[in-house]
């Protein structure tokens, strides 16, 4: 039987090959404009892995019919290519394949018995939150932006999709700029980002049981805490650092919102009300280190996530106290499971690091800018200092590979690594080489 790690890739490879026809086929392109393969691979590889990176403008360059596709590439690929077959496959028959059950399982990291009743809760949460998400924005676009009524709606529904899936694919040529000071339209935005990408896990959960801290898994705890942490950390240093660069038009209630907006925005949404070309260099990098970081497990995010993040905190502190035993929230951490999380670190730090160095020998650009760039294609993000669309043709399919790998690698990387493990049969004498 196909190994679930392995059905996953082989899904997304397939969607992303269906898409970069779709969106090669004239129809798709605005006007008589040339259709450019490797422009259709770029754009349907950022859309199924909810990434935001582009070389074209997607408000001018790409038909109705081309923003049609990149909706419909940003829910596939949000929702997991098999957690979105499995939905539809429950939905037509309420049957699923022992490969497709397995594989869903793998992407939502729950157990087989509770994945029917976890689907559908998936299921009726996305279409309801994107709903109500979609109709605060058309009557915003409607109202004060003076568009058509159903351009409004088109316009609702398709940021809606695109901040639930944390895509950031928008449909202004300035991205969400305009509308920097227009809370009617960066709150639910920002509520969407925030609730696609804490993780299914965490939602189901605080659905549940969400007046009880208490009662919280640890994984819900460490979650819901670093990206509290997260969040107010990056509002207080992107304020301070572009107070009055980027930020310096807007009075100072504008401001602080513009700056929340910046620091929620890097959690793998790639939205952006600020020009991000004109931000300081250290506020490039403290960014690039918020995109690394991503989001919530099992979610529409990207990144080496905020529970790998946390649980290497604690590695770190208990080895600093000597405790001998990792420990969070009064519960103990198996020792395979901080194995898995220093695994996927260093293999996602290996990752930024060779692509940075490769894009920085072969592209005269600087090199924040380029692991700016090579941060946001990894976490799936999608904000850019502007350099994406200079690239050549190496560059951008370099980032291309990124974005794939930052979407199926981490987690597929954990799920083979929980799949594999098995009881070691022979122990050998112990040792213990200098450290530092």
């Amino acid at each position: 039987m196909l190994h679930p790690a392995r059905l996953i890739v082989l899904a997304f490879a397939a969607v992303i090959a269906i898409g970069t026809v779709l969106l090669s086929l004239p129809l798709a392109v605005r006007g008589d404009g040339a259709v450019n393969v490797l422009t259709a691979l770029f754009t349907t590889t950022s859309a199924v892995c909810v990434t935001g990176l582009t070389v074209v403008d997607t408000a001018t360059h790409w038909s109705g019919f081309g923003h049609g596709v990149i909706l419909v590439l940003i829910q596939i690929g949000g929702l997991g290519i098999t957690v979105f077959g499995a939905i539809l496959a429950y939905t037509v028959s309420s049957r699923v394949g022992i490969r497709m059950r397995m594989a869903a399982q793998s992407e939502t990291q729950t157990a087989a018995g509770d994945l029917r009743t976890l689907l559908k809760g998936v299921a009726v949460f996305v279409v309801g939150t994107e709903a109500v998400l979609a109709t605060v924005l058309a009557v915003r676009f409607w109202w004060s932006a003076d568009e058509p009524a159903l351009r409004a709606v088109w316009l609702g529904i398709f940021h809606s999709v695109s901040a639930f899936n944390n895509a950031g694919f928008a449909l202004f040529p300035d991205n969400l700029v305009p509308f920097a000071t227009d809370l009617w339209i960066t709150t639910p935005i920002m509520i969407g980002i925030i609730l696609g990408g804490i993780g299914i896990p965490v939602v189901m959960e605080l659905r549940r049981n969400v007046r009880r801290p208490a009662q919280w898994s640890v994984h819900t705890k460490l979650t819901v805490l670093t990206s509290v942490v997260l969040l107010a950390t990056g509002f207080v240093v992107i304020l301070a650092l572009e107070w009055s660069n980027t930020l310096g038009a807007f009075g100072t209630f504008d401001k602080a919102s513009a700056a929340l907006f910046q620091s929620v925005s890097p959690r793998t949404a790639g939205f952006n009300t600020v020009d991000y070309s004109q931000m300081h260099e250290s506020t490039w990098f403290f960014t690039s280190i918020l995109m690394f970081i991503g989001a919530g497990s099992a979610s529409t995010a990207g990144g080496i996530k905020v529970s790998t993040f946390a649980l290497l905190g604690f590695v770190l502190w208990s080895e600093l106290r000597t405790t001998g035993e990792v420990t969070a929230f009064r519960r103990r951490m198996p020792p395979e499971v901080q194995r898995q999380a220093v695994t996927v670190a260093l293999l996602s730090v290996a990752l930024v690091v060779a692509a940075t160095l490769v894009l920085i020998t072969f592209d005269d650009f600087a090199l924040i800018r380029v692991l700016f760039e090579v941060c946001s294609a990894f976490g799936l993000v999608g904000l850019t200092t502007g350099i994406t669309a200079q690239m050549d043709g190496i560059g951008q399919l370099l980032l291309v590979a990124l974005m794939f790998v930052g979407r199926i690698g981490p987690a597929t990387l954990g799920v083979a690594l929980v799949l594999r493990e098995r009881p070691t049969r022979v122990r050998y004498a112990e040792d213990r080489p200098l450290i530092g």
